[in-house]
């Protein structure tokens, strides 16, 4: 449990995954509630999304791979705990290599703030040859929040986005067709028919913030740092919202290639290290912006 004034936040050892966020009375992240989604806020890696047939390919052979890989569900290990601070770390070994051929350390750290929390993930090639990765989190939130209904609550992006996103498939791929998003502005509606059908992936987004806004002005504030889309998700009929942040995607529905050539994918040299993070902000109703 970490602890920063009235603030409160645990973190998992199994997938380093924040499953509880407080700030005074508000509870603010999702409750693992196993009826609708029995999860809080995975951490997706080495891949964002589905694969063809469940397969990565790494020079012509076939590797099982669940869909987000598997870091939400293997054990990481604890580094550093403080009183608002921990540390968690993934390191590849015999049973990551059955997946995922490649020699890395993952870290995973989540800093409490009083009204925040700052979630940064530090990936290191342990390897000679170039490391092939997606990575992405994928916090869910309360919606709606409080006694009121869902009407009113919405995504506001801090820049234009294109109005449409992609037509995901029956078996998670990205299609070539579009859908439309009722946009007004930065502003997203956000309706349960919005989110009835798969994820809106908002595929390379000019946005690095956004806000998550309930009706009466208080929001969850979010900065995205080495990330490139944005995806906005919920179980059909769940009161939840999940605000993931990605720096790749699913395969689309025609490729069947190597894994370190699928679109979107980043690559980080031998002994390198890549940082990407969040930092979420509660904005209480009637403070300002």
């Amino acid at each position: 449990m970490l602890a920063c004034g009235d603030a409160h936040a645990a973190v998992q050892l199994q997938g380093a995954e924040w499953s509880r966020w407080t700030c005074g009375a508000q509870d603010l992240l999702w409750s693992g509630d196993a009826r609708w989604w029995a999860r809080h806020s995975p951490l997706l890696f080495p891949v964002v999304g589905r694969l063809r047939e469940g397969l990565a390919w790494f020079d012509g052979r076939p590797h099982p791979m669940p869909s987000h890989g598997f870091a939400s569900t293997t054990p990481f290990v604890l580094i550093e705990r403080l009183t608002d601070q921990v540390t968690l770390a993934l390191r590849s070994d015999a049973r990551t290599h059955a997946a995922y051929p490649f020699a890395f350390e993952l870290l995973a750290q989540y800093r409490l703030e009083p009204s925040a929390m700052a979630i940064t993930l530090t990936l290191r090639n342990e390897g000679d040859t170039p490391l092939p990765y997606s990575i992405g989190l994928h916090p869910a939130f309360h919606w709606p929040w409080g006694a009121g209904g869902t009407d009113g609550h919405a995504v506001v992006f801090s820049h234009d986005e294109q109005p449409q996103v992609p037509v995901i498939t029956p078996q998670g791929l990205f299609s070539a067709a579009r859908r439309p998003l009722p946009l007004a502005g930065r502003r997203l509606p956000l309706t349960p028919a919005l989110l009835a059908d798969e994820a809106l992936c908002l595929l390379d987004a000019r946005s690095q913030q956004l806000a998550f806004e309930a009706p009466d002005g208080s929001a969850i504030e979010i900065e995205a740092q080495g990330f490139a889309h944005w995806a906005l998700w919920s179980q059909p009929g769940a009161p939840l919202l999940s605000i993931e942040a990605w720096t790749g995607h699913g395969d689309p529905e025609d490729y069947r290639g190597e894994f370190a050539a699928r679109p979107s994918t980043r690559h980080l040299a031998p002994d390198a290290v890549a940082q990407h993070g969040l930092r979420l902000r509660y904005r209480a109703s009637g403070s300002l912006a």
